[in-house]
């Protein structure tokens, strides 16, 4: 039964699509001045959920109450009306337009003249709403010259500028620092006291636990429970989440001593990354830790070709390389899984099958002519030994979870039998069911003699799969710990410049 004060109440709503059943009698209530998060794997069901709500799907059955009120909403307009917002995982906000004009895109103020535009009022209410989140930005400002940071609490202010009864947030932190992060907290707990309704989404349990109410559970597009934070734990609510053992999340075999596969000398792109020397070998895992914008990612890219090398030196085997683009560095034996998957890793719009094979034309050719058997057999040799979940080869990778289309960029790489592999955030927006998969995948191309180079910014994830670390701070190397010293203490003082064991 819903509590007499709630705003909200999803009762038995069903969703299919071809061959998938999305949401099974799925029931969700939100009520006044609380924070509920929503959690589940990729693929439970919890982005259709808050489509429906939204307005950009429209459920199959089930009813959906509003203040009391049966509703139907049929487009984001018909929620928006109500007093119902949704700040989406994927940026919405347009590059070459100001952070005033996206805040009220579609809602400029105007002056008594009709057809005119208070831009005085637009900027002076899109301030303050920035000036809410204790955000250094200018309302002024082009959204292009943000950090996605910036860009998502921009997000962030867009939602609060609508004045809404209930806030649903999908991964509002994926792309925010801790300091960020807090500033979003403090937000959210605000408005809470002001008696808004928040629905949470995120994949990081422990930001379920310092800010949420109560916590409801989809998997595999049903309700499996609704109860208050309190009476959880972080074990319970996987155990729910998942519905299997998980397993170690961060599985380690220490791996025997082998030769040095690749060395960075002194290298610099000339922009963001500084005097960067260390040494990977193969069967390891080298952790790479830092704050966003700490040129960690700088770093990847300098060494796969994509970065001119301003200064300094690769060695691959003890050979100086020089590589002028990625197709020399995929050509000499390395790997790279970018930090935005969708961006950089797939092609959406394509099959599981292209994707899996995009990298190994030679493999699944002849006379230059995709031959299917070939491809179909070598996608299905990875989509099985990576267990990814998917309805055939012919799939589009758009419509796949997070978790599995991850795994997809993964395969296209070890379709190649790389040297060296670079991943780049490997988990991030990803389940804990798919992230525990990850890290054993992970442990396990260490063990098979591959040189792992792992970005992460989430600590827990950087001392569990490291054999070593390194630590970053404004484009140098300003940590160096083994497994056995390492501490999130010590990587942290690394990581913000204070002293440091890069000797």
């Amino acid at each position: 039964m819903a509590e007499e004060n709630a705003f909200l109440l999803m009762e038995n709503i069903s969703k299919s699509f071809p061959g998938v059943q999305a949401l099974k009698e799925v029931n969700f209530e939100a009520t006044r001045g609380e924070i509920h998060a929503l959690v589940g794997e990729n693929g439970a069901g919890k982005s259709t959920l808050m489509k429906i709500l939204t307005g950009a799907l429209i459920e199959d059955e089930g009813q959906i109450t509003w203040r009391g009120k049966p509703v139907k909403i049929n487009s984001p307009s018909d929620s928006q009306e109500l007093g119902i917002s949704m700040i989406h995982q994927e940026l919405s906000l347009i590059p070459y337009l100001t952070v005033g004009k996206n805040i009220y895109l579609g809602r400029e103020p105007s002056r008594p003249i009709p057809g005119f535009i208070d831009w005085k009022k637009l900027y002076s209410e899109s301030q303050r709403q920035l000036d809410q989140l204790n955000l250094d930005v200018d309302a002024r400002a082009d959204v292009h010259d943000l950090s996605i940071a910036q860009q998502q609490m921009v997000e962030v202010a867009k939602a609060l500028s609508l004045n809404a009864d209930l806030i649903a947030m999908d991964e509002p932190t994926s792309s925010l620092t801790d300091k960020e992060t807090e500033i979003l907290f403090d937000v959210m707990r605000h408005l809470k006291e002001q008696g808004v309704a928040i629905i949470f989404i995120t994949h990081r349990l422990e930001e379920v636990f310092e800010v949420s109410d109560r916590i409801t559970v989809l998997r595999d597009g049903r309700h499996i429970a609704t109860a208050s934070t309190a009476e959880l734990d972080q074990n319970k609510v996987v155990e729910l989440m998942v519905g299997r053992e998980l397993g170690e999340m961060y599985p380690y075999s220490p791996t025997e001593q082998r030769e040095t596969v690749i060395e960075a000398r002194n290298l610099s792109d000339g922009w963001e990354l500084h005097d960067a020397s260390f040494e990977l070998h193969g069967g390891e895992i080298l952790g790479v830790a830092g704050l966003i914008g700490a040129g960690r990612t700088a770093l990847a890219e300098t060494l796969f070709g994509l970065r001119p090398v301003s200064r300094g030196e690769i060695l691959l085997s003890g050979e100086v390389v020089k590589f002028h683009s990625a197709k020399q560095a995929i050509k000499n034996g390395l790997g790279f899984v970018p930090e935005d998957r969708k961006l950089q890793g797939l092609f959406l719009n394509m099959a599981v099958r292209e994707n899996v094979t995009m990298s190994a034309t030679s493999l699944v050719s002849n006379l230059g002519f995709v031959n299917s058997a070939k491809a179909d057999k070598l996608a299905d040799q990875y989509v099985e030994k990576l267990d990814i979940r998917t309805p055939s080869l012919r799939q589009r990778v758009r419509n796949l979870s997070g978790g599995n289309q991850q795994k997809v960029v993964i395969a296209r790489w070890l379709t190649l039998q790389p040297r060296v592999l670079i991943l780049d955030e490997p988990t991030r927006g990803v389940d804990v069911g798919a992230k525990a998969e990850i890290h054993g995948l992970m442990r396990q191309l260490a063990l098979d003699g591959v040189a792992v180079l792992v970005i992460s910014s989430e600590l827990p994830e950087v001392l569990g799969v490291s054999d070593r670390i390194v630590v970053m701070h404004e484009g140098r190397i300003t940590g160096r710990f083994d497994r056995d010293e390492a501490t999130q203490d010590k990587i942290m003082l690394a990581a913000t410049g204070g002293e440091n064991n890069a000797s």
